[in-house]
């Protein structure tokens, strides 16, 4: 059994012909990911007892001849942004070092239900705010396809330990691409749903309007077999869909021959030759599978950026107020007065980029400049979408690449 090449169908194969037990499995996963983390920093915790517990279930069921679940045996990791019961979730941060959650997020809970075994948390940019996942407070995480280089952030955790083959899926958060880019980084698959259609429960929020939760995994139908799993109406989140869950892996395997497919301009600008290559091998490969492929516009894609900075820093600024030492944060031991203590744990706990988002996000929600940032900034997303939707009536999908360039170096 190498764990480090197994996929979701391989699992449930193996345990259904007792190859291997789901113990067996998941024993494997956390040797492997025990040996392997040094190297990469992609884990900051490992969950062995909670993960053992999940197989011995799976195996219970399977001696009983009851169905154990699509997941059974599956070793999951889960981004240190979203909340495990019982199991510490730091969000890359000083500030929540100490901080064990009394619940699971909707989505580690229906996966667990599913037969999902969650191995570890998964290390991550500071409260998903980064690129690179070089702003976590434990340190950055290495690319394991190259170890000098970054795996893209701020899921970086979660796609490399599924490129590392240490864990078959992984959940991330995306909240301007941080699902994408790590994805593109590390070469795995990685799917970020339309907003709604995955429980934003338990998702530590930073940009409450933007935040999604996705799945990393090995192969197209790997990540749609979780996807399928987590997806759907969660009454604990207002804003999830309430629209039925197809099957999504059903889809894999079909024909594409007659789909018209979508190339942006403006998504071509700039692009690094070596990047710009890869995605016309990709766009060759869908004609040659006779898929039509056409050029649009995406006209209001250059404001894209300034704008998704405006939004999720005002939100971000919100939402990150309530890490003030009264609660669950670490408190800084110099404080004399309750001003001193927000002040010096809120100094002391955020690294760089987190206070450079706040203070950014303080300003374009301040009085004098609320119309002009952030009211404009919303305005502007409603353009950008209406850009898609204008697409999506002559073409079935789009094909873009995740980023300008291939991972950089640490430091870079």
């Amino acid at each position: 059994m190498n764990v480090s090449t197994l996929t979701i169908g391989q699992i449930q194969q193996g345990l259904r012909a007792k190859s291997f037990s789901a113990t067996e499995v998941i024993q494997e996963a956390l040797r492997y990911a025990a040996a392997e983390n040094p190297k990469t920093n992609a884990y900051l915790l490992f969950s062995e007892e909670r993960a053992l517990a999940s197989a011995a279930e799976s195996d219970r069921r399977l001696a009983a001849g009851a169905d154990p679940g699509p997941l059974a045996g599956v070793p999951l990791a889960v981004k240190d942004v979203i909340v495990t019961r019982n199991l510490r979730t730091t969000c890359g941060s000083k500030l929540l070092q100490n901080f064990i959650p009394p619940y699971d997020a909707t989505a580690v809970e229906r996966l667990e239900s599913a037969g999902a075994a969650v191995i570890g948390k998964a290390n991550c940019d500071e409260f998903a705010m980064g690129s690179s996942n070089e702003n976590s407070a434990y340190g950055p995480v290495r690319n394991p396809v190259a170890l000098d280089r970054v795996p893209g952030g701020s899921s970086g955790g979660s796609a490399a330990v599924v490129a590392q083959g240490t864990a078959v899926a992984s959940l991330g958060s995306d909240t301007g691409g941080s699902i994408r880019q790590p994805a593109s980084f590390c070469g795995v698959v990685g799917v970020t749903p339309t907003y709604g259609r995955v429980s934003r429960y338990g998702l530590v929020a930073f940009a409450s309007s933007l935040d999604h939760i996705g799945p990393f995994a090995r192969t197209v139908k790997d990540a749609a077999v979780v996807l399928r799993e987590m997806a759907g109406r969660d009454p604990h989140d207002a804003t999830s869909a309430n629209a039925p869950v197809p099957d999504y892996s059903a889809s894999c395997g079909q024909d594409v021959a007659g789909m018209t497919i979508g190339v942006p301009r403006e998504y071509f600008d700039g692009l690094n030759s070596e990047t710009g290559d890869q995605i016309q091998k990709g766009i060759q490969l869908l004609q040659a599978q006779g898929c039509k492929v056409v050029e649009v516009s995406l006209p209001h894609t250059p404001y894209a950026i300034a704008c998704y900075y405006i939004i999720c820093t005002a939100e971000a600024s919100s939402n990150l107020a309530r890490y003030d030492g009264v609660r669950y944060t670490s408190r800084s031991s110099g404080a004399r007065s309750i001003g001193d203590m927000y002040n010096l744990t809120r100094g002391e706990g955020f690294g760089a980029e987190c206070k450079r988002r706040i203070m950014l996000g303080t300003y374009v929600l301040s009085a004098g400049y609320y119309d002009a940032y952030y009211l404009k900034a919303q305005k502007v997303r409603s353009l950008i979408a209406r850009d898609f939707q204008q697409a999506f009536e002559s073409v079935d999908a789009l094909i873009t690449p995740v980023s300008p360039f291939p991972a950089f170096k640490l430091g870079e």
